[in-house]
């Protein structure tokens, strides 16, 4: 009988060890599942971060055909204009050179500077090339009336993203300007965005290929 009991108490032992060791090998499986979750979550988290970081830098880059013959680099690139407020970093970039003479005839250049945050509709230069001469001399002969109007009525006072862009704008001359369009592509009272979302100190700026005209003075 006491051998028995030995017998059975050892077998009791035994059989104690195999749970605690099955036990254990539990815990560790457990720990390699959950690390291997642990793991997998963060790199799905990367994953949609570095997804939300490139839509980001895709939203916020300059888009249109004129780009291109923006500068690659100096004060005029697209960089460079970053630095400076509008009327300061458009007198940098070669394509609004005219409109630059237009802005400094009409000694609209501080109030640009100064403004916390506008929208600027930018005329290249091939822009007033295509205004009726008239029109154009007209509007240089009479820089604090009828050439102020004109280029006010390409500010809107508040900065807004090419997602905020389309419908009826209130410019700061008083008018309205009607946006049309999406994504990357825009009309401003049907003249064509060719470089939008172009940014500076205090102002984001779209480049177009047509002149303005408020409807009072048009």
């Amino acid at each position: 009988m006491f051998r028995t009991n030995r017998q059975r108490v050892a077998a009791g032992l035994v059989m104690a060890l195999a749970l605690t060791a099955a036990a254990c090998g539990g815990d560790d499986d457990d720990d390699a599942s959950g690390s291997s979750a642990t793991t997998a979550a963060t790199d799905m988290s990367d994953t949609t971060e570095s997804t939300t970081d490139t839509t980001e830098a895709m939203t916020d880059a300059p888009f249109g055909a004129a780009c291109a013959q923006v500068p690659t680099d100096g004060e005029g690139s697209v960089e460079g204009m970053a630095d400076d407020s509008v009327a300061t970093a458009a007198s940098n970039n070669p394509l609004l050179s005219t409109l630059v003479s237009a802005v400094t005839a009409a000694n609209l250049g501080d109030t640009l500077n100064s403004a916390e945050a506008v929208t600027v509709f930018a005329p290249i230069n091939d822009a007033f090339t295509a205004l009726d001469p008239a029109t154009l001399d007209a509007a240089m002969a009479d820089p604090t009336g009828l050439l102020t109007t004109v280029l006010t009525y390409h500010v809107i006072p508040e900065r807004l993203s090419p997602d905020q862009l389309a419908g009826d704008l209130a410019s700061l001359q008083g008018e309205a300007v009607t946006v049309e369009g999406s994504g990357e592509d825009f009309t401003v009272n049907g003249n064509s965005v060719v470089c939008g979302n172009v940014q500076t100190a205090n102002a984001t700026v779209y480049l177009i290929d047509g002149v303005l005209l408020p409807p009072s003075a048009a």
